[in-house]
């Protein structure tokens, strides 16, 4: 039987204003750095090039605002599928972030947008927390599933290769649910920022544990797309 074709895709997670410094409401610390790093991975030739962005209503279950007497970043949330009662997950909470059709959650001017291939929108139901850009953790049934993964397939692609922000959670997030879906799976270190940096260590190490690769920007799996191999 003949090899699968490497056909690579590039995922930015919401490298959005908000999520960064000096202004943003929820900023990662050195979160800008990440772009230089981001915009030379647009150089290469991936199979398609995909940007996604927080893109809430005003009132999202995520914000602390939401919730009387919680606090960002302290305080968590307990979010039900709204089809299905019996499904729970606890859920942090954050200060009010990309707020769609603000400039809070627009993609950072320094990006190379021209290069995305596709936008994709996220976190838009009110009552759901979604950190990755597949799906909510939520199965029976499932909600709010962006259409990533019918994407992907779409186009052939064997390989996902995930950057932007934040490491811990929405990049993470998307990098599980990318090899959950059966994608050979990355996160390009250079290319993210925790925002518990403190803990991203442990984190790094679990992920790897299942299989999601956590590599450099000048490794091999990252040369092999530059080569087309």
């Amino acid at each position: 039987m003949a090899a699968e074709q490497f056909m690579p895709a590039l995922i930015v997670v919401d490298l959005q204003e908000d999520f960064c410094p000096p202004n943003g409401t929820l900023a990662v610390s050195s979160g800008r750095a990440v772009i230089p790093a981001i915009n030379h991975l647009l150089d290469l030739p991936f199979a398609v090039k995909i940007a996604t962005k927080d893109w809430h209503p005003v009132g999202h279950i995520s914000f602390a605002s939401s919730h009387a007497g919680k606090r960002p970043f302290v305080d968590y949330t307990t979010i039900t599928n709204p089809l299905n009662p019996e499904e729970t997950y606890s859920s942090r909470l954050w200060p009010d972030h990309c707020i769609e059709n603000t400039p809070g959650a627009e993609l950072v001017p320094e990006l190379e947008v021209g290069k995305i291939d596709l936008v994709i929108e996220k976190g838009q139901v009110k009552d759901v927390e979604m950190y990755s850009a597949f799906y909510p953790p939520l199965e029976n049934p499932r909600v709010g599933d962006s259409g990533l993964a019918s994407a992907l397939r779409k186009r052939g692609i064997s390989d996902v290769y995930v950057v932007g922000l934040a490491a811990d959670y929405c990049v993470k997030e998307t990098a599980l649910h990318a090899l959950g879906e059966g994608f050979q799976t990355y996160i390009v270190e250079e290319g993210t920022r925790p925002v518990d940096v403190e803990l991203w260590n442990g984190v790094r190490e679990k992920i790897r544990e299942v299989g999601v690769q956590v590599v450099a920007l000048e490794g091999d799996e990252v040369r092999r797309v530059k080569e087309g191999r």
